[in-house]
């Protein structure tokens, strides 16, 4: 939730994997098909084991509830698009780049805003203007322009900064932008050196994206856990097509920080990966 001064506060923000995060009509609203879900749930469990242990000669069944479950996760949507979740960016930036994002907020990729950041770098002293202009002509944004501006990608859970997926982004500075594609291996080097791993916290109002009904399944299943059920993590991926202003930026996690190294494994304490169980307990 934004405050009437404009910071950020994570009152009224929903962890998709957390159901104390879960507000009173949300809530309610699951708890009124609590057992179409679990219903579905054990359903599609047995199902799937039965599936496994057969000899794949016969079709998948159908499972009974699937018509009202489908019903439930579109109308659970609809109260999504109106909220704001918790979400994750996973990044390396100089410290005069996290002063910005603090004072100016977050703006979706452009060829614009990605020149930007390599003349800064520039002026900074990080690399050469011969540099820059290498690392925007490879650029795979000069390329594939439509499918990748005008977003800036998140996770909607906690991911461990050593897993692989994110761990590309911590390692070398500018993002897919500027390390992608790249393959000059004194460039690459170079972006390694610039900047720290960064893991920032967002208030990510669903609003601005196209994810609602992913953040629904992730709820709803979130929901089934507490029933006993077992279903899928159904963590997902999520842009903003929107700026995002100061006040929706939570946390800055940097390297070096306890919760930083923490991420996933202990921070957020109420986080539970249901492919490890609760924090160090493999």
């Amino acid at each position: 939730m934004i405050s009437a001064n404009g910071a950020a506060s994570d009152a009224g923000i929903i962890d998709v994997w957390n159901i104390d995060t879960f507000d009173i009509e949300l809530r309610g609203d699951l708890d009124a098909h609590a057992d179409l879900i679990r219903d579905y749930m054990i359903t599609s469990r047995r199902q799937s084991r039965e599936h496994e242990a057969s000899d794949h000669k016969t079709p998948y069944p159908e499972n009974p509830h699937a018509g009202e479950f489908l019903a439930l996760n579109e109308h659970i949507m609809r109260l999504m698009e109106a909220r704001t979740i918790r979400a994750w960016h996973y990044t390396r930036m100089t410290d005069a780049e996290i002063d910005a994002v603090r004072e100016k907020g977050i703006y979706p990729s452009s060829l614009d805003n990605i020149r930007s950041r390599f003349d800064a770098q520039v002026v900074a002293g990080a690399f050469s203007q011969e540099v820059a202009d290498r690392l925007f002509a490879d650029s795979p944004y000069q390329r594939q322009f439509e499918a990748r501006a005008g977003m800036f990608w998140m996770t909607s859970h906690p991911i461990d900064i050593e897993y692989d997926g994110v761990a590309v982004f911590l390692e070398s500075w500018g993002g897919e932008a500027a390390h992608f594609c790249q393959e000059d291996e004194a460039i690459r080097d170079t972006l390694k050196q610039i900047g720290r791993p960064r893991v920032l916290e967002i208030a990510m109002p669903l609003s601005h994206s196209r994810r609602s009904y992913s953040a629904a399944e992730a709820v709803v299943a979130t929901y089934g856990r507490t029933l006993g059920c077992q279903p899928d993590k159904q963590d997902f991926d999520l842009y903003s097509e929107q700026p995002l202003s100061p006040a929706h930026i939570l946390a800055v996690h940097s390297e070096g920080e306890p919760a930083f190294s923490a991420i996933a494994r202990g921070y957020p304490v109420q986080f539970v990966d249901v492919n490890l169980g609760r924090w160090g307990e493999e």
